[in-house]
């Protein structure tokens, strides 16, 4: 399934896209004629096997409905496809070429940080560049979203933990970044993590270390690689963590970019983010994160 955050009256609700578009599912469990239906995606992660197939069967029904109301994909407002995660864990340098183009060392272990709820947006919203900043830099990754409580879990076991899987811009503020040896202040600033539109269950993706993932920034090509060129592979990613903390449903990780940021360039040529500037973050069959750069309103 494709699942996706839509705004309407400034409330997000549950919806479920396909070829004919979108099926609003938290209108369909409000209205009672539908059977148990979750009225959010966290309903649904943390509702397991049943709440999954009770969307499935309302779906199923609805494509065979020539009286379904159905919305259309393109006119909506998405909000994030994640709504509100416990954690947002995130993996630096984790891409063998992007880890060289910074002439960075390649790491022995993963290098976790962390960022909150404030930075998450959605598909076709503003992205204001702080007024604090003037080195904002794209990263395009892939978003691995938990399914389950989740804690030293193995190599081999650790995929069955996943519930989906998104597009992710993490958004940085190179010169906040790395003002310290820590990394948080350049990541946190509000509206920081564009994830979506679409949620993709795990179901559909054979192999989350096989996708081709870029980045558009008005128009050129800047970041083009694929997820194979990761240092540490998912898997990997999720035992780690989960050896040292646990993992809740609907725990996001952002696994790292590949090369092509302007963090990469000589510093001669670096040009950041600009007020005006669209970035599109694309990976294969996940869909693509587009948000447009403007200045921060004080």
């Amino acid at each position: 399934m494709k699942l996706v955050t839509i705004q309407i009256d400034n409330q997000n609700q549950l919806g479920v896209k396909t070829a004919r578009g979108i099926l609003n599912i938290t209108a369909a469990a409000r209205s009672g004629t539908s059977g148990s239906l979750p009225t959010t995606i966290h309903e649904l992660i943390e509702g397991g096997a049943s709440a999954r197939q009770a969307v499935e069967s309302y779906v199923s029904a609805a494509e065979l409905d020539s009286g379904a109301e159905w919305l259309d994909a393109a006119s909506v407002s998405y909000g994030a496809c994640v709504t509100r995660p416990e954690k947002i864990i995130c993996v630096g340098l984790n891409y063998r070429k992007h880890a060289e183009e910074t002439n960075a060392k390649i790491p022995e272990f993963p290098i976790l940080f962390n960022k909150f709820n404030n930075t998450l947006n959605g598909h076709g919203h503003d992205v204001e560049l702080p007024v604090t900043s003037k080195e904002v830099d794209y990263e395009a990754e892939l978003a691995i979203v938990i399914g389950r409580r989740t804690k030293h879990v193995s190599e081999e076991q650790a995929l069955d933990s996943v519930f989906g899987y998104a597009s992710a811009n993490d958004i940085s503020a190179r010169d906040l970044q790395l003002r310290t040896n820590q990394w948080m202040l350049g990541k946190v600033c509000d509206g920081f993590t564009p994830i979506g539109p679409e949620l993709v269950t795990a179901d559909e993706i054979a192999d989350p270390n096989q996708l081709n993932i870029r980045t558009v920034v008005n128009g050129e090509e800047r970041q083009n690689s694929n997820t194979s060129d990761m240092i540490f592979n998912c898997k990997q990613i999720i035992s780690y963590i989960s050896r040292h903390f646990t993992l809740e449903p609907g725990d996001i990780i952002l696994t790292g970019t590949p090369e092509g940021v302007v963090l990469g360039y000589p510093p001669e040529k670096r040009v950041y983010l600009q007020p005006g500037d669209v970035v599109t973050v694309e990976i294969e069959n996940l869909g693509s994160v587009t948000n447009k750069m403007v200045a921060e309103n004080v």
